[in-house]
């Protein structure tokens, strides 16, 4: 089994937290159309060791924005042009790590809750006290620490689902091609005691993965069918070779006897659990479009696609072939009988597209039928 190498969410941590402590990352926007203001913060915050911008409109603050990163954003509420409203979306836009403290006067307490609500961290009411703009920086700044770590910890854990995802996949399709090649031995040690037997799988495999892809199925669910093809018939090793190569028309138990590989087919496969629905396709192979089939009866929707597909390209290379008691139908007697049995043995849209397939050609080892 492949081993997974796990990332240490404190790598991206301890990154982030590195990232901060640089110069470039202690660095605030002052954003106010009064003068005074954002002269009194800024000679404030540089006394505190934070490299300070100023801007005094909305429009400003979001050009240099455009081009520089700042830890944190004092911005004023009410500005001409642009409001604080009308800023903070589009500075988050610009920087998703940037965190904004708002300034407003008094009476605009309710705008302010509304910016908190568009992504702001924290606002203060004008004039505005030293102490409590120091408080309100320091826990800025916390929470956007708190904020990178959040994200750098949820880009990692869906980093690693995907990771552990593809690589799960790849294990399972290399056991599911190990399940296959060994049941294959089975296979064909099997067809090398029956003449009449001999490429039969292989070639309801090819069949069926035609008719899958004719019907437009992805290239996983072809892969699955093509694979159950090769193992659908795994039970007949179970089944008397007397019965198997009877020359005559069976009895009513022999007939029985021959039914029973189905079940005999999934007691060898059922353990192999990563096969999938490969299992499914194999225990509703003979399963009819009508009901009429077995072991279950299952009828129409209830069989799996891959059962019902693995059914058309079973009966056409049955019929095709030799066997003790008969001489092969040519392709196109076969499709023609085959016809009859569009909404009883077969589905009749699984009918068309075996049709198709046999007449284009597109399996190998079947000639085209003009």
């Amino acid at each position: 089994m492949t081993s997974f190498s796990v990332p240490d969410p404190l790598v991206a941590i301890e990154a982030a937290g590195a990232a901060l402590a640089q110069e470039a990352m202690r660095r605030i926007l002052v954003v106010d159309d009064e003068t005074t203001i954002r002269l009194a913060l800024s000679r404030f915050l540089r006394t505190r060791g934070f490299e300070v911008e100023v801007a005094d409109s909305g429009a400003a603050a979001l050009e240099i924005l455009a081009h520089s990163r700042f830890s944190l954003m004092l911005c004023d509420l009410r500005m001409p042009g642009l409001s604080g409203l009308d800023v903070v979306p589009r500075a988050l836009a610009l920087d998703t790590d940037l965190g904004i403290i708002m300034l407003t006067a008094v009476n605009d307490a309710a705008s302010a809750t509304e910016a908190l609500s568009s992504g702001a961290f924290d606002y203060l009411t004008k004039p505005v006290e030293l102490p409590d703009l120091q408080a309100s920086v320091e826990r800025a700044m916390m929470r956007r620490v708190r904020h990178m770590e959040r994200r750098a910890i949820d880009r990692l854990v869906r980093e690693e689902v995907a990771l552990r995802t593809v690589q799960l996949e790849r294990e399972k399709s290399a056991l599911r091609a190990m399940s296959v090649s060994v049941a294959e031995t089975l296979i064909n040690a099997m067809e090398a005691k029956d003449l009449y037997l001999r490429g039969h799988s292989q070639r309801v495999a090819e069949i069926a993965a035609g008719i899958a892809g004719h019907l437009g199925l992805d290239t996983v669910t072809i892969e699955v069918i093509h694979a159950a093809g090769r193992l659908h018939d795994v039970g007949k090793i179970g089944i008397r070779e007397a019965v198997l190569n009877k020359p005559g028309p069976l009895t009513h138990q022999e007939f029985a006897h021959v039914q029973d590989h189905v079940r005999i087919g999934l007691e060898i496969l059922s353990p192999l659990h990563h096969l999938g629905d490969a299992l499914l396709y194999i225990r509703d192979h003979h399963e009819h479009w009508d009901g009429s089939g077995s072991p279950f009866g299952r009828a129409a929707d209830d069989i799996s696609i891959g059962g019902r597909i693995l059914t058309a390209a079973d009966a056409f290379d049955a019929l095709t072939s030799h066997r003790a008691y008969r001489e092969p139908l040519t392709a196109v007697t076969t499709l023609d009988y085959l016809r009859t049995q569009a909404g009883r043995l077969l589905e009749p849209r699984i009918y068309d597209a075996l049709h198709a397939v046999v007449r284009n050609g597109t399996v190998e080892g079947i000639p085209r039928v003009k």
